[in-house]
């Protein structure tokens, strides 16, 4: 499923420089800049509040925006890089990349697990190890997933849930090409790890003394 586009009200800024980055964080305001699409790179200031309640929802990066510019037109948009203050974490500055028709973009879709109820593993106390919880992925800009679904069916204690297993959104392709690499693997629990080691112990101290009677043998 694509994610919902949401809108960010802008206003125009003149200037680039610290002097004027400073003047807007002053107002509420955070400064930043919409570049690419074989365009002039505009300067826009966001409202700080605004901007800070949609980051805090998660996935900010991997989300499209639309930048409805005071004055002029709006801008499809994907965040590219946020700069925080090192001591009270605000945002400090965005650079949004500008979306042109037809394009595509790289981003990290976060991976949810689906019918752990359905995994035989799972159902015999086995723990699910979880090697990536996002996958990065080049998709179409119109249409970045908001989720990738990792299906647990038929799943047993020492399975691995690899990316060819995992079905994506049309046009979606990861970025990692030369090989197919693990999203989860299911591993036994500590218990029966433990009665494992002790089985293997046994059957080991077995095996030596059968060999020790036969060497005495001869």
């Amino acid at each position: 499923m694509a994610r919902e586009i949401v809108t960010l009200e802008a206003m125009p800024r003149e200037k680039a420089g610290k002097g004027s980055a400073r003047a807007a964080r002053r107002a509420g305001l955070v400064p930043a800049v919409i570049y690419g699409g074989k365009q002039r790179p505009v300067l826009v200031t966001l409202k700080k509040n605004q901007l800070i309640a949609i980051i805090n929802r998660g996935g900010f990066l991997s989300h499209q925006y639309e930048i409805r510019i005071e004055g002029g037109k709006a801008e499809r948009v994907l965040p590219r890089d946020v700069q925080f203050h090192p001591v009270n974490e605000d945002p400090l500055h965005v650079d949004f990349l500008r979306l042109s028709k037809d394009a595509r973009v790289t981003v990290e879709v976060p991976v949810h697990f689906v019918n752990e109820k359905d995994s035989p593993g799972l159902k015999r106390g086995g723990v699910l190890n979880i090697v990536r919880h996002e996958i990065e992925l080049e998709v179409p800009a119109d249409s970045i997933p908001e989720e990738i679904r990792a299906d647990l069916s038929g799943l047993d204690i020492g399975d691995a849930l690899k990316i060819s297993a995992v079905t994506l959104p049309e046009g979606a392709h990861p970025t990692i090409t030369d090989r197919d690499f693990t999203i989860a693997t299911i591993s036994a629990p500590s218990g029966m790890k433990a009665e494992a080691e002790e089985e293997e112990g046994e059957e080991a101290a077995e095996a030596t003394g059968e060999e020790t009677a036969e060497e005495g043998g001869e």
